[in-house]
């Protein structure tokens, strides 16, 4: 009985809350007044989205949000990486994807992927055609390229290895399913291990 009071006083003071901030916003907008009220796409998406999907299901994507927000900071930072010293080979040639030694199935996939989504309609996500490329592409475009990258990590073998491992535990977070608590570990040390090979 205390606990539905409580909740129920909660809801109400957040249902209050959330009025008060929309009829600030509606005030903003109407008299173009600026004051200081923002809302942000992510709290748009709450009001307007998350309501129609279960609770539970909110809590897990909560969840891995982190561990999709370490992935993408992980994946950009090896783009950039092999970016960088890719063109550095060829004096930072604007077409250093053209002039380096970009394995050529790879060359054909990324093609490929950039014709469908230009066939799409969709707004083209970059002009960079490593921004194409899988995870598992942008490790054989290392290990093709070893002559270049062997002095910037310790071991080809483990850059291989700690490649594969990332690889795999890329799948749960980018197709939306729950890594396990095991795997969570694994992720952390794994990338961990990344950057030790840079040591």
């Amino acid at each position: 009985m205390i606990n539905n009071q409580v909740e129920n006083q909660i809801r109400a003071f957040g249902m209050s809350n959330s009025l008060l901030i929309e009829d600030l916003l509606q005030i903003q907008r109407t008299r173009g007044i600026d004051l200081g009220i923002t809302i942000n796409d992510s709290e748009e998406i709450a009001e307007n989205y998350y309501p129609q999907f279960g609770l539970a299901i909110r809590n897990d994507a909560h969840k891995m949000s982190a561990y999709y927000e370490i992935f993408y900071c992980l994946e950009r930072t090896v783009r950039e990486l092999v970016s960088q010293t890719l063109s550095q080979s060829v004096n930072n040639a604007e077409d250093w994807w053209d002039l380096t030694s970009i394995p050529e199935n790879i060359k054909q996939e990324v093609a490929g992927r950039i014709q469908r989504e230009k066939d799409s309609g969709v707004t083209v996500r970059s002009d960079s055609e490593l921004d194409y490329t899988t995870f598992g592409e942008l490790s054989c475009i290392i290990i093709s390229n070893w002559m270049l990258f062997g002095s910037i990590f310790s071991s080809k073998k483990a850059v291989e290895k700690v490649m594969n491992s990332l690889n795999t535990l890329r799948g749960p977070i980018a197709h939306c399913s729950m890594l396990a608590d095991d795997e969570i570990i694994r992720l952390k040390l794994t990338i961990r291990d990344w950057f030790r090979l840079m040591e």
